[in-house]
């Protein structure tokens, strides 16, 4: 990759600067196209957003941003794009920062004070290279402190068609899986939380080979479709919104339950009571349980070691599976009557056995 060194004021910078939102981003008269296919979305906090204004401000030097250079002779973001699209809209007045205790946009700035950031220099490295060799580039260089995401990382490798309109779905600020998904996912679409999970759901966690499959489709309408449909499922299924909800994973349960005679109403009892159950340590395991059977999602309250000492002693540290005597440390507490079947995590249903017959599950 050929790279060289420019010199580009915030003036030329900012010229012709336009947000598209879904069309694009482009400053520097129209030539600089600031959000090409495999970058991020806009993810820096007001504060971040205020230190590049401040930076220019105080005439520090601000890290140094690469250009691709195209083919046509125009250039694209590889790297600086938060502080670029941090100084258009300031200059273009859509925020203003703390300046001498008062809040300042740029057009409440006195002419001198326009000047000097406008006249500010900014180093740009113009890279010349294969696509190949600018998305390895983009990889690995710092994205102004900010690291990339698995996911980010993944829509550069695997950017096209496919790409542009999932994250259509998926990756913008109040995008439609936030609207209809918001209750039910954790993360942030900007930093492509949702995209990532929709993947992982549908492909069983394969999302580089879902991506690789699909570079090249014209349109993500499966991946939304579906989306929506384990959405819908959810939201018929258990009626009640919890905040639990956000933290379990609805796709592989979708997947294997989704033909699965369920009676909804029956479901929030059950779920009511496992949420009041103080044995019960993970409440977002309960959907999970209720469907597999499987304890493991609830992580059920373990005997404390009071508990413990007290059922050791009176069985004297021996082991009702096999008769024979141990010490307490190498002896696990169990339930006498199973958690599943009434059983409570209380001294009275305490057993201490040794390591072997725990594992048989010895039934007393």
């Amino acid at each position: 990759m050929k790279i060289e060194l420019k010199r580009i004021t915030v003036r030329d910078l900012v010229e012709g600067y336009e947000d598209n939102q879904e069309a694009g981003v482009v400053a520097y008269d129209g030539k600089l196209d600031v959000r090409p296919p495999y970058q991020r979305e806009f993810v820096y906090k007001d504060k971040q957003r205020d230190a590049v204004i401040d930076t220019l401000r105080r005439e520090f030097p601000l890290n140094v941003m690469y250009w691709a250079v195209q083919d046509d002779g125009t250039f694209e973001v590889i790297d600086g794009q938060q502080r670029t699209i941090s100084i258009c809209q300031y200059v273009e007045g859509d925020f203003s920062v703390p300046i001498g205790g008062h809040q300042l946009a740029f057009h409440n700035l006195q002419d001198d004070q326009k000047d000097q950031i406008l006249d500010y220099e900014l180093m740009v490295y113009l890279c010349q290279g294969t696509d190949s060799e600018k998305l390895d580039w983009f990889k690995t260089i710092n994205i102004a402190g900010e690291k990339l995401t698995d996911q980010e990382l993944r829509n550069a490798v695997y950017h096209g068609p496919w790409v542009t309109a999932a994250k259509k779905y998926f990756s913008r600020t109040g995008c439609p899986a936030y609207v209809v998904g918001s209750d039910y996912m954790t993360g942030s679409p900007i930093r492509q939380d949702y995209l990532e999970t929709a993947i992982e759901w549908i492909n069983d966690g394969d999302v580089d080979g879902y991506m690789a499959a699909h570079q090249h489709d014209p349109n993500a309408n499966p991946l939304w479709l579906y989306f929506k449909k384990v959405i819908d499922w959810v939201e018929t299924t258990f009626p009640k919104k919890r905040s639990e909800m956000r933290s379990v994973k609805w796709g592989p349960l979708y997947n294997e339950y989704k033909d699965a005679d369920l009676d909804p109403a029956a479901l929030e009892k059950q779920v009511a009571t496992l949420m009041a159950d103080p044995d019960v340590t993970s409440n977002r395991g309960v959907y999970a349980y209720l469907l597999t059977g499987e304890e493991k999602h609830l992580s059920i309250r373990a005997f404390d070691d009071r508990m413990r000492r007290t059922a050791y002693e009176g069985q004297k540290g021996i082991c009702p599976g096999c008769d024979e005597h141990f010490e307490i440390e190498q002896m696990q507490a169990d339930h006498k009557t199973p958690w599943s079947k009434g059983g409570k995590t209380v001294a009275e249903n305490c057993v201490m056995l040794c390591q072997p017959c725990n594992r048989k599950k010895w039934d007393v």
